[in-house]
């Protein structure tokens, strides 16, 4: 526990002012990947078509997700046989859409703006360095060329680290959340073509 309470120490200290923006837009990142990944979740390895066929025959299984709870509501209101059902489906699922959406730009602003503040600390470690050469603190420890060098290499990693896992899982958050928007919208097409004698469970 000390070791990587002294690791962390080192980082914060050798990466200089960049690394506390830094570490608050981890925390934000992935804020907002736990909360999407908590939120996109489909419920049911099962088709669209299925899930409703198995409404119908009575085989419904109670589960949780967007999919079967999005199945079992539209259903609902098709037995209850209300006009323009496709409207009131899109008002329905909208909710669906909406929660989906929370938190896409936070995470692509921390991805986009990660690896430019570890590039400004690369930039602030160079000229640190350049500084040392003018002054001739070559191989001081806790400056100089080698303080430089090593704030810039830092800054750059630790930006690099928190951008390319967060692109990575975003960018399947995001394949995750148009599977189940393609679902919902089938689900409103297969609603709203089913003749009223199909709709008796």
């Amino acid at each position: 526990m000390y070791e990587l309470l002294d690791g962390f120490n080192y980082y914060m200290d050798a990466g200089g002012y960049v690394m506390p923006p830094l570490i608050l837009l981890a925390v934000l990142m992935w804020y907002g990947i736990g909360y999407r990944w908590s939120v996109i979740k489909r419920g049911s390895k099962r088709s669209v078509r299925n899930l409703i066929e198995r409404y119908q025959a009575s085989k419904w299984e109670q589960r949780s997700g967007i999919i079967p709870e999005a199945v079992e509501q539209g259903m609902a209101l098709k037995r209850r046989n209300v006009p323009y059902l496709r409207r009131h489906l899109d008002d329905l699922f909208s909710d669906y859409t909406l929660a989906m959406g929370q938190h896409v730009v936070l995470i692509r602003t921390c991805v986009l703006i990660a690896p430019l503040l570890g590039l400004l600390g690369t930039v602030s470690g160079m000229i640190e360095t350049f500084d040392s050469l003018v002054d001739m603190a070559m191989f001081t420890q806790d400056g100089g060329i080698a303080g430089g060098i090593s704030q810039a290499l830092i800054t750059t990693q630790f930006g690099l680290a928190i951008a390319i896992p967060g692109l990575l899982v975003a960018r399947y958050l995001e394949r995750r959340q148009t599977r189940i928007e393609m679902d919902l919208n089938q689900i409103k097409d297969i609603l709203c073509s089913m003749p009223i004698a199909e709709q008796k469970r």
